[in-house]
């Protein structure tokens, strides 16, 4: 069932990416990591739908997204970015198979780290982190979404990879088989994959070489 929801604020997280608070409708309700489809309500936007995922808690008094613009493209994520308080969304009903099954590695190609932060926030709060590992992979130090709160999550480990930007001192590379043989140990437990869809299918088939087990893979089919 479709809800139009009032914006309440948004904010930037980085360059192009902004945080927004929105009204939350009676009695909705998702699972840390669930997505549904968003459209702008307003006319010529409204059958334009995109996927976007909740990164609040899931009891929280409004929803909350956190959202990549991309300006090269003419559609949803950029003319969001142009939105401002008391603007409306339309939401649909919540939807998703990346929710949390237990510790695991949690591997992310830059905006797909975005269904694993209502997952780490829930964790955080409830003092449940501990065996949690986060990967991530982006082109930039300044693309990292939410870098400083993850840093922060008591438990969690994280590594940060940056692929275009060799002053960083991070670690170089890419998100592949050559960084996962050399930084992963236990083969043999939970991952969690999101990013762009042919990274995530070489992440399932490098996984699987390693010794992964295809049901201890969690991610969006």
């Amino acid at each position: 069932m479709p809800h139009s929801v009032r914006i309440l604020s948004a904010e930037p997280v980085t360059h192009n990416v902004r945080r927004y608070r929105l009204e939350r409708p009676a009695g909705f309700s998702f699972e840390p990591g669930q997505a549904t489809d968003v459209s702008i309500d307003q006319d010529d936007w409204r059958e334009k739908k995109s996927p976007f995922t909740f990164t609040g808690v899931s009891d929280a008094d409004h929803l909350e997204f956190t959202i990549k613009s991309y300006f090269e493209r003419d559609g949803v994520t950029k003319h969001l970015w142009s939105l401002q308080p008391g603007d409306r969304l339309i939401l649909r009903d919540a939807w998703g198979a990346i929710t949390y099954k237990g510790p695991g590695v949690f591997l992310a190609g830059g905006a797909g780290v975005t269904p694993f932060i209502a997952i780490l926030r829930d964790l955080d709060r409830r003092g449940a982190m501990a065996g949690n590992r986060l990967i991530v992979s982006n082109k930039t130090e300044r693309d990292i979404i939410l870098r400083d709160e993850f840093e922060s999550m008591e438990g969690l480990n994280h590594d940060w990879i940056i692929s275009n930007d060799r002053n960083s001192k991070l670690w170089h590379g890419r998100l592949d088989e050559e960084f996962l043989k050399l930084h992963v140990i236990d083969f043999s437990q939970r991952f969690y994959l999101c990013g762009p869809d042919r990274m995530v299918l070489d992440l399932r088939d490098t996984l699987e070489r390693l010794g992964a087990r295809p049901d201890a893979m969690v991610f969006e089919a």
